[in-house]
């Protein structure tokens, strides 16, 4: 009798596992609730500073030799420009200065986009920084600087280039330079 008890009892066990497995097999009623991930909200990244850049040249003018120091800084004091992305960068600006053989300043000036506001659009002056500014060359009575003030993406190439002029009495002109696009050969143009 008690190895029937046993037998009935792991037929029924058995029996239940199969109902078990049968079930768990069969298909399952799709269910009009859905469960999503708790949005998380994204703190915005910390505005993007451009590196300091600093570059000494010197540079025979006038008969002399002169010390050009040109030195790119982050200005904390300028408001912040957005891209397009909505992404937060620190505007730039950028100290001239032009010493004499005897260590004398010629030339101390301190340029930021407003600088070249005349000269870039509407979108550059809201979304743009001043980029960069670079001695190009001595030539005649005149120091040329390229600049450019652009997107501030590292990843862009969007920019509007200037030439900056430093006549020998210390007077500061600005123009685009209209001649970055028309680099190539005459015969590649057409």
């Amino acid at each position: 009798m008690i190895v029937m008890k046993i037998k009935h009892r792991l037929e029924v066990a058995a029996s239940l596992i199969v109902a078990c497995l049968m079930m768990s097999c069969a298909e399952k009623k799709q269910s009009n609730v859905i469960i999503a991930p708790k949005p998380v909200e994204h703190k915005p990244a910390a505005p993007v500073r451009m590196s300091e850049f600093k570059q000494t040249d010197e540079v025979k003018w006038l008969e002399k030799t002169y010390k050009v120091e040109v030195h790119r800084f982050v200005a904390d004091s300028l408001p912040k420009v957005k891209d397009e992305q909505g992404n937060e960068y620190y505007d730039n600006m950028v100290r001239v200065r032009v010493l004499r053989a005897d260590g004398s300043e010629f030339f101390n000036r301190v340029f930021s986009k407003k600088s070249f506001a005349d000269y870039v659009d509407a979108n550059t002056r809201e979304h743009g920084v001043l980029l960069g500014l670079v001695l190009d060359r001595a030539e005649g009575d005149n120091l040329f600087f390229g600049s450019s003030v652009g997107s501030p993406d590292k990843l862009s190439d969007e920019y509007i280039p200037l030439i900056v002029t430093v006549s020998r009495m210390g007077e500061v002109s600005v123009k685009r330079d209209t001649q970055i696009d028309s680099a190539l050969p005459e015969e590649e143009e057409n």
